[in-house]
């Protein structure tokens, strides 16, 4: 049995290689969607040609996205808790995670590698700033995360229950979770994380999940390419 918090064979690395995302498994292929949007004629086809990808490029321009929710993914992910949190806000998702109510083994902690200031026009956005010194900040940083994890092995030498003493552990905290979703609703999950809107350390796992699905869906991908959108 292997464990949970060890990536798949096919994934992608994330966060300077402190985070993964991995692909499960999937079902359903471009033939699919484009047989599913020509299902009222009652004809299937085997495999694509140039008039499918004009019919699979003509769904996504006008977001016909019902065909696209017959392709379904899913995906292994190890990530900050504070990434987590934002992913599920995407509630077409289906989830299930590893819970410290269980299981108190292979606890990590992510560590930016590098800290961004605040943006003084966007509460809830950062900036970069290649003059900011944040050398001993990351350290404090390293040391709090190995003494939030120092107590809380301290709390459960005392007989703590872990429910109550996975209490004192950081947003920085990883944990794995496994994400199934289809298509279309993944496609517009991309559209807002791959976006210089979204927060960097989401914005890795879009750019990998992108990585990971482009073999099962070419035609899809070189669409946005056209777009202007990096796949």
């Amino acid at each position: 049995m292997s464990k949970l918090n060890v990536p798949p064979e096919n994934h992608v690395k994330a966060l300077d290689g402190q985070g993964w995302v991995g692909l499960i498994d999937h079902l359903g292929s471009e033939t699919t969607i484009v047989n599913a949007a020509r299902v009222s004629f009652g004809r299937l086809k085997d495999n694509m040609d140039e008039r499918d990808v004009i019919l699979l490029n003509y769904l996504i321009e006008n977001k016909h996205t019902s065909p696209l929710e017959h392709v379904v993914f899913t995906f292994s992910v190890h990530c900050p808790l504070f990434v987590r949190g934002q992913w599920h806000r995407h509630r077409t998702w289906s989830y299930n995670e590893i819970s410290r109510r269980y299981t108190e083994i292979d606890m990590e902690f992510y560590t930016p590698p590098k800290l961004r200031k605040q943006a003084e026009s966007n509460r809830q956005a950062s900036i970069s700033s290649p003059d900011f010194q944040d050398g001993e900040l990351i350290k404090k940083i390293e040391a709090f995360n190995k003494k939030s994890l120092d107590f809380y092995e301290e709390l459960l030498a005392s007989g703590v229950c872990r429910e109550q003493a996975r209490g004192i552990l950081p947003q920085n905290m990883m944990v794995t979770f496994w994400g199934t979703v289809n298509l279309g609703n993944l496609l517009h999950f991309l559209e807002l994380r791959d976006s210089e809107h979204a927060q960097w350390e989401i914005r890795e796992y879009a750019i990998a999940i992108k990585k990971l699905i482009k073999p099962f869906i070419p035609n899809v991908a070189k669409y946005f390419q056209s777009k202007g959108q990096e796949w």
